[in-house]
């Protein structure tokens, strides 16, 4: 069995990608801030830990238990990440300090932690957003989410440039508007037209395959021009 750890799963595309990893028989970390939806479901190939990514200390503890159960990893998805929409003038130096905390350090932090258990062949997906490429549609008040999703982006060139020897393969899925609990909070009444399901259905698609195609790629993953 394949060993796979997805943050960021107690709802939305991680909660809907842990499904999917334990029905098809992968072994499966589920890290979370709140693991009880996980947990609830008693999956037999699943172990739900509580993970704080924006914590060096909790991502320490979680480390810990992560090495515990899995001697190798051949999967990692950095599905966790947080978003504030709010017009630049009204944010705060904390406010984007927690933002990159969570969607590039935590993140950037968890991969070093982690890099003596992959092995040849291992993949690390990273979740960014198509407003973190340059060109693309940008909107107001995302001056903090859509710039550490750029930095998220090129963290994910830098890593597969400097993993290439070892044959571990670093990804992006930039991804357009997803019926999430997230874009909900962030857009109240927006309606994206991909569910949550269907985007989990593809990027565990692209999890189990990407690398075989691709190598520090940043992939937009939209069906509407950005």
């Amino acid at each position: 069995m394949k060993n796979v750890i997805i943050t960021g799963s107690s709802r939305g595309i991680g909660f809907e990608l842990v499904k999917l990893f334990n029905e098809n028989d992968y072994k499966v970390i589920a890290l979370s801030r709140n693991t009880k939806p996980i947990s609830n479901l008693k999956l037999k190939n699943v172990h739900s830990h509580y993970l704080d990514i924006s914590s060096s200390a909790s991502i320490n503890k979680t480390i810990k238990l992560i090495f515990k159960e899995f001697k190798k990893i051949d999967i990692l998805i950095n599905n966790a990440g947080t978003l504030i929409n709010k017009p630049f003038n009204e944010t705060s130096f904390e406010d984007f300090q927690y933002v990159y905390k969570v969607n590039v350090f935590g993140v950037a932090e968890l991969i070093r932690q982690l890099i003596s258990r992959f092995k040849t062949k291992s993949h690390v997906v990273n979740i960014s957003s198509i407003g973190g490429i340059g060109g693309s549609s940008k909107f107001p008040g995302l001056s903090a989410y859509s710039s550490s999703k750029g930095a998220l982006n090129i963290l994910t060139e830098m890593l597969a440039e400097e993993f290439k020897d070892k044959g571990i393969s670093f990804n992006t899925l930039a991804l357009g508007a997803v019926q999430t609990e997230m874009l909900e909070e962030a857009f109240p009444g927006y309606k994206a037209n991909i569910s949550s399901s269907e985007m989990a259905n593809f990027i565990y698609k692209f999890s189990l395959e990407g690398n075989n195609f691709f190598n520090g790629k940043i992939i937009p993953v939209s069906n509407t021009n950005p």
